[in-house]
């Protein structure tokens, strides 16, 4: 039980600021806002945050945790002048060095600084090639010990040893479907992660794979989270090898829908986008990941009815995150402001409620005490028509004071609840284990 008393209260949809707030907070979720509530409330805890900005918690909508120990990568890398060759070069060889213990690490610290950037959730998209069956539960394990929530999924491929890899993937998602969902039916506290049924992208996907996603989806009443037209090569490779658009592809089979999520995006076509929408289904644009990878431009962007920010593994910074994809997106001679960016980044938590069927992504009564606590301190007035303004002008991660996720203090005047130092020191050892193991791969 937690009294957060003289609260800013910021809602991203539709945006409004409440001053003088009073916030109860029990079990895990919000019950009860208003104004001088400790006369009516009894907390164990009981803080006042002297006019801090509460909002609800921050979504990251698509993030790889498999990379969070490839910052300063020393292995050797050839040169990689296209998307194709970092992906073979990189990545590819990255994902099939990791083990358990490596992952293991990977989920904390990247747990941790999503937390620590005022990122209440990330929505993950897993691969380790040669550590597939239960992989997905070495990163639940990481979530729940840094208390983070989640979703994440095993990416289904077949590019390192065909159909087998492909069933062994969606054998790891359907099994780890499984496990939420006893999280779920058990009605515990500790229900933080959820489960998408995971593939790579359709350049990778045959046929039998997108058959055997399908049934995992029927099965276990998930959604893909699948990466598509991030590179025109996606989009050639379909049309040379099946004749279709991606998306079409993927619809063809059954699998877009509103628990799908699809990633990038920055190719497709104008049908791509018309069965995205007609299906409720979601796309994430990362604009930092498709700068660095220089796979080019969505321009599609205000034709989507849902559409998130995702980091595709550059952190889990959102406040970054949507400065960039802001900016990007008036350099390329966008009409968006920052008040659709400012809905981009809410609809991170309409996600959320697709999975774990609660209420997420407002300060009120009845929804999940998912909160970050900004202390900005503005030189201008802050209020409802100009907030949007301010995260893309002026605030950022360095502002993030405390945070609160399923009810509990994971973050609390900038320091952890739990010591993190351990965590580190073992993190910098696997990353340098991780390193020697991708140089000790034959090409």
């Amino acid at each position: 039980m937690i009294l957060l008393k003289n609260a800013t209260i910021v809602e991203f949809q539709p945006p409004s600021v409440r001053t003088g707030m009073d916030i109860y907070i029990y079990g895990t979720e919000i019950m009860a806002v208003g104004s001088n509530l400790s006369g009516t409330y009894d907390a164990k805890r009981v803080i006042d945050v002297k006019g801090a900005l509460v909002m609800p918690g921050i979504v990251c909508s698509h993030n790889h945790f498999y990379s969070g120990l490839s910052r300063g990568i020393l292995a050797r890398i050839k040169p990689s002048p296209d998307f194709i060759s970092v992906l073979k070069n990189l990545w590819w060889r990255l994902d099939r060095a990791i083990d358990e213990e490596i992952l293991y690490y990977s989920g904390l610290v990247c747990s941790l600084e999503a937390i620590r950037c005022g990122t209440t959730a990330v929505i993950d998209h897993h691969a380790s090639p040669n550590f597939i069956g239960g992989s997905l539960s070495v990163l639940k394990t990481a979530f729940e010990e840094v208390g983070l929530r989640g979703i994440t999924c095993y990416e289904t491929t077949d590019r390192n040893s065909g159909l087998k890899e492909v069933e062994a993937g969606v054998e790891e998602n359907i099994a780890f479907a499984k496990l939420c969902e006893k999280d779920r039916q058990a009605g515990n506290g500790h229900y933080l992660v959820e489960a998408m049924i995971g593939g790579h992208a359709p350049v990778t996907m045959p046929d039998e794979a997108l058959r055997l996603m399908a049934e995992a989806v029927k099965e276990t009443g998930r959604g893909i989270h699948v990466h598509v037209a991030e590179d025109r090569y996606d989009v050639s490779h379909s049309h040379h090898h099946y004749g279709k658009d991606i998306v079409a592809r993927l619809h063809n089979f059954g699998l877009i829908n509103d628990k799908a999520l699809l990633v990038h995006g920055v190719h497709l076509s104008d049908e791509d986008v018309r069965l995205i929408n007609e299906n409720n289904a979601y796309l994430a644009h990362n604009a930092r990941s498709n700068m660095n990878n220089n796979v080019g431009y969505n321009h599609k962007i205000p034709q989507y009815q849902n559409f998130a920010l995702g980091t595709d593994g550059i952190g889990s910074d959102m406040f970054e995150e949507f400065k960039f994809a802001f900016f990007k997106h008036r350099d390329a001679g966008g009409p968006l402001w920052p008040d659709s960016f400012l809905k981009f980044l809410y609809n991170g938590n309409d996600l959320l409620e697709r999975y774990f069927g609660a209420r997420f992504g407002k300060v009120e009564k009845g929804y999940k005490a998912d909160l970050t606590i900004v202390d900005y301190d503005s030189p201008t007035p802050f209020v409802a028509d100009n907030m949007a303004g301010h995260i893309a002008f002026g605030m950022d991660s360095r502002d993030v004071k405390t945070v609160i996720v399923n009810g509990k203090i994971v973050l609390e005047n900038r320091e952890f609840v739990k010591d993190v130092q351990t965590i580190y020191e073992k993190a910098k050892i696997a990353a340098n284990r991780l390193w020697e193991r991708m140089d000790s791969l034959a090409d």
